[in-house]
């Protein structure tokens, strides 16, 4: 993907309708969320609340469209592990890229951008959640240096069927 094409800043509350539609999009391949159904905007306003600038930011990825206007192709989020004091300095990654932008590069530039920054937020350990299905996702963080730390066997049933959750870690800091 030619980065000289998009441009990269903090979500805005105008872009959360974006972030959900992305989110929803990769509902129904029970490869990417636990969500089984599409989530609402109203519902995902306290995830989007929680994020701030200075230490837990929420990013979008833009491009100009055809009719000029940009257009959200894709976001990265720090979100709090655990939620206690101790692990200020860990953050869980979440990376949503729209479909028509998947498979072209952004989810390497989105992670490498993670990495890069977030030594300046504190933070000195990344975590992704990624089913143990989620091939791409897998061999995505494994491009970057990032270990398994955990192996859930079998902790989500989706459509019936039991799918395992892997815990990857990289220390950054």
């Amino acid at each position: 993907m030619n980065q000289t094409n998009y441009s990269f800043r903090i979500a805005g509350q105008q872009d959360l309708p974006a972030i959900v539609a992305i989110y929803n999009s990769t509902v129904a391949s029970r490869e990417v969320t636990a969500d089984t159904e599409p989530v609402t905007v109203a519902s995902r306003q306290g995830w989007f609340d929680h994020h701030n600038a200075e230490r837990r930011p929420l990013w979008v990825v833009e491009q100009q469209g055809a009719d000029g206007q940009p257009a959200i192709l894709g976001w990265l989020s720090y979100s709090d592990f655990y939620g206690r004091p101790a692990y200020a300095g860990t953050a869980e990654l979440s990376i949503y890229i729209h479909e028509h932008a998947r498979g072209k590069g952004m989810g390497r530039y989105l992670l490498g951008v993670a990495i890069e920054r977030a030594p300046s937020f504190g933070v000195h350990t990344l975590l992704g959640f990624v089913f143990g299905h989620n091939q791409p996702s897998l061999k995505l963080f494994d491009a970057f240096g990032f270990e398994r730390w955990a192996n859930m066997p079998r902790v989500a049933t989706l459509d019936g069927i039991e799918r395992d959750l892997v815990i990857l870690g990289k220390r950054v800091a």
